[in-house]
């Protein structure tokens, strides 16, 4: 063979039925599938379909139907959420603060109330004129420890009774008074604030002729009215 002659040229061609990409039945050569549209050639074989150019792929655009109110659901649903998780915040903490107020206010009172009999004592010695010197000084301190708690005494000889104040263990009765009164201190009572800490223990003088009820006029006598 000569320089000069045209070298023959080796065509292979793809036989198989099956595309080995896709899994699809190819058309034999020469051939156009029914519905499908014209499209390039390679030596009398279609393009697989994997084949075809991006630009030619089919796109589906986003849908914005429904999307604001989908968000806006969502943006209320989590207000509502936040909304909740606040109060309920809020409604914890007032009931840490009220537990935490009433735990000191508890371990106060139990304090003061251990400090109440030292605290007769010193009122006795200071009734006997004892109350000098260093335990004058220690008793300072104790009756200062009441005052910081906010524990005051109350019970004065010439207060009126008042049963949720005082505990009557002495009874006699008087023309000096008009009213029931305290007129002897056996023992000082305590409170904190509204709150009774130990009443006083007293000696109660009533009078002798209490007041009738109502404007304390004596009424008519009605038989003596139906005579006249």
């Amino acid at each position: 063979m000569t320089s000069g002659e045209e070298q023959p040229r080796v065509v292979i061609r793809d036989k198989r039925r099956i595309d080995p990409i896709s899994g699809e039945v190819r058309a034999p050569a020469g051939e156009q599938p029914a519905g499908a549209p014209p499209g390039p050639t390679v030596a009398g074989e279609q393009m697989s379909e994997h084949e075809m150019p991006v630009d030619d792929q089919p796109q589906q655009a986003p849908s914005a139907d429904g999307g604001g109110d989908d968000l806006s659901a969502q943006l209320a649903e989590r207000t509502e959420d936040l909304q909740r998780v606040t109060a309920e915040y809020a409604n914890y903490r007032r009931r840490v603060d009220r537990d935490r107020t009433l735990v000191v206010d508890q371990a106060a009172e139990r304090f003061a109330t251990g400090l109440f009999p030292i605290v007769d004592d010193i009122e006795r010695a200071r009734d006997h004129g004892d109350l000098t010197g260093a335990f004058k000084l220690v008793a300072d301190r104790i009756l200062g420890l009441l005052d910081g708690l906010g524990v005051e005494a109350f019970g004065a000889a010439g207060d009126a009774f008042d049963p949720s104040l005082h505990e009557a263990v002495m009874h006699d009765t008087s023309a000096d008074v008009t009213v029931p009164t305290a007129t002897t201190v056996l023992r000082q009572g305590f409170r904190r604030g509204d709150r009774v800490l130990r009443t006083a223990m007293v000696a109660v003088t009533e009078p002798e002729n209490p007041a009738p009820a109502g404007d304390g006029a004596v009424p008519a006598d009605p038989g003596a009215a139906a005579s006249d």
